[in-house]
Formats: C-alpha cells, sequence, structure tokens
C-alpha cells in the first residue's frame, strides 16, 4: 500500500489504472474500526483498485473541541487499511485539501434539514462539499458509506444523482457489536458505565421497528415506544428520536410505507447516533 499526501500525486498515482480497472473508494475521517473494515472488505472484493482517504474534515464540526478532539493516528489507520488490501491511502494535510479558506460550498437542501441536520448547523454542507472535492480528486467508479450514517448516506445519493457524478454509491449494512451497539469511532470515548449504557439506542429502535412491523400505523406512537426505553436510563440525554420517510428522510405522520427510525442521543459528552430502516406489512 502506498500512502499518498497530496492532490497532484494522487491523481499520477491513479492515472494509470482509469480506465483498465474498477476503482473503489472508501473516505474516512480515519480512527479506524471493523465497520470501516467491512466497507474496505466489500470495495476489495468488488474493484480491481482500491482508495481509501483519511481526513478529518473541519467544515463539518459546529463545534471546535469536537474537532480538535476527534481521535488521530495515522500510523495505525494505515496499518489497518494495508491488511485489508488497499492500494492507496490519501491523507491529505489540511491546507492541502483548503489552501485558503473556501468560498464555495455544497448545500444539499431539505434532505439536510431534520435529524442531525437540525442540531448540527453547516454539518452536511461541510461533509457534501468534502466529498465533492474528494471525488473530483479520486473519481472513483464505485464509492462505499455506511448506512449507520443513513442522512450522510442520502445526501451523497443525492450530491451523485444532482450533479451527474459517474460513480456508484455502494450502501454496507451497520456493523455491530454483540449488544447491538453500532461501531463509530466516537465509541472510544465512552467510560465503562457509559459503555455499559450506549446499547440503549439500538434497543429503542428496534422495539421501534417491532412495532412497525406488528401493525402500528401512528408515528407518534413509535416515537413514543423508543422514548420511554431511553427514558429508563437517567445518565442518557435525548437529542432527537424520529420516524421519516426512507427516501427524504422527511418526518412523517402516519407510516404507510418504508420509514427509518433514527435518533441521537448523548452519553456525558459522548453522542452516538444510530438508525433502523423498517417496511409495514
Amino acid at each position: 500500500m502506498k500512502i499518498v499526501r497530496s492532490i497532484a500525486a494522487l491523481r499520477q498515482e491513479l492515472a494509470p489504472f482509469r480506465g483498465t480497472a474498477l476503482l473503489g473508494f472508501v473516505p474516512t475521517m480515519g480512527a479506524l474500526h471493523a465497520g470501516h473494515g467491512r466497507l474496505l472488505e466489500r470495495a476489495r472484493a468488488e474493484c480491481g483498485v482500491v482508495v481509501a482517504s483519511v481526513f478529518v474534515n473541519p467544515l463539518q464540526f459546529d463545534r471546535r473541541d469536537d474537532f480538535e478532539g476527534y481521535p488521530r493516528d495515522l500510523e495505525s489507520d494505515a496499518a489497518f487499511c494495508a491488511a485489508r488490501g488497499v492500494d492507496f491511502l490519501f491523507a491529505p494535510s489540511g491546507s492541502e485539501m483548503y489552501p485558503a479558506p473556501p468560498a464555495t460550498y455544497v448545500d444539499v437542501v431539505r434532505l439536510g434539514d431534520h435529524l442531525c441536520g437540525h442540531y448540527r448547523p453547516g454539518h452536511f454542507r461541510g461533509v457534501a462539499t468534502v466529498v465533492v472535492k474528494l471525488f473530483n480528486i479520486v473519481q472513483p467508479d464505485r464509492a462505499y458509506f455506511g448506512e449507520k450514517d443513513r442522512q450522510q448516506l442520502a445526501i451523497v445519493r443525492r450530491i451523485v444523482r444532482d450533479l451527474d457524478f459517474p460513480v456508484q454509491i455502494v450502501a454496507v449494512e451497520t456493523v455491530r457489536e454483540p449488544d447491538g451497539l453500532a461501531l463509530s469511532s466516537r465509541n472510544v470515548r465512552l467510560d465503562a458505565a457509559g459503555r455499559s449504557v450506549a446499547p440503549v439506542l439500538y434497543r429503542a429502535l428496534a422495539a421501534a421497528a417491532s412495532l412497525i412491523e406488528r401493525g402500528e400505523t401512528s408515528a407518534e406512537a413509535v416515537r413514543q415506544r423508543a422514548v420511554d426505553i431511553l427514558r429508563g436510563q437517567p445518565s442518557v440525554r435525548l437529542e432527537y428520536l424520529e420516524v421519516v420517510d426512507a427516501d427524504e428522510l422527511q418526518p412523517v405522520q402516519e407510516i404507510a410505507g418504508p420509514v427509518v427510525v433514527a435518533g441521537a442521543i448523548w452519553i456525558g459528552d459522548v453522542r452516538l447516533i444510530d438508525n433502523v430502516a423498517v417496511a409495514p406489512r
């Protein structure tokens, strides 16, 4: 595996493969875990050349302390990627990606208005902007994203559709711990007590999904079922718990088709998100 630091160097490295090999791309912010591993393994199985990126994007952080505290260990991440067959690891500096404060942004309206977008102003504008930059730099045939970040996935799909990027977006199922906790780079910041409580989010979402599968059509009843479970844990602070349609991620009142039940909670200073997709009978 070759580690590449500059945009120009990566373009030069990839030039011989364009048109001759299927190029797969896995964008990450590092702090890699088994969830990222599933993305890399899927890309390796399907593509002739695999590129991963590690870049902690400052544009998508609404809090400076969150950006500065985000875990960074490029040596460990590089070893993780190499063990999964990555060919090129793109690890640019902040000044390489943003040599000057950007004056151009990508903003996907509507899809980013609810769920995380409501509580993290500017977050998805930052995500969309860096994804477009990375797609322009790498020019992949396929790009791999996890379903845990379902709102991000929906926004990336919309970018590709609206801006005519010739890239196939491949969604990969959420990877979970045996107790249901979705793998996340933020999990390492949980202390022992927080870690023991954290699976309550998935339990709440699973209970909501079960209610829908049994025929409940009231989104508020479904939401209340999940909220009641979360309120059983005093150390959990609920940010949101919503039932939204599966395509545009807009809140629904009556469940008449496929939906997503999504939630965000705080345990101490650690924010966790998760979601489940479910279709009524």
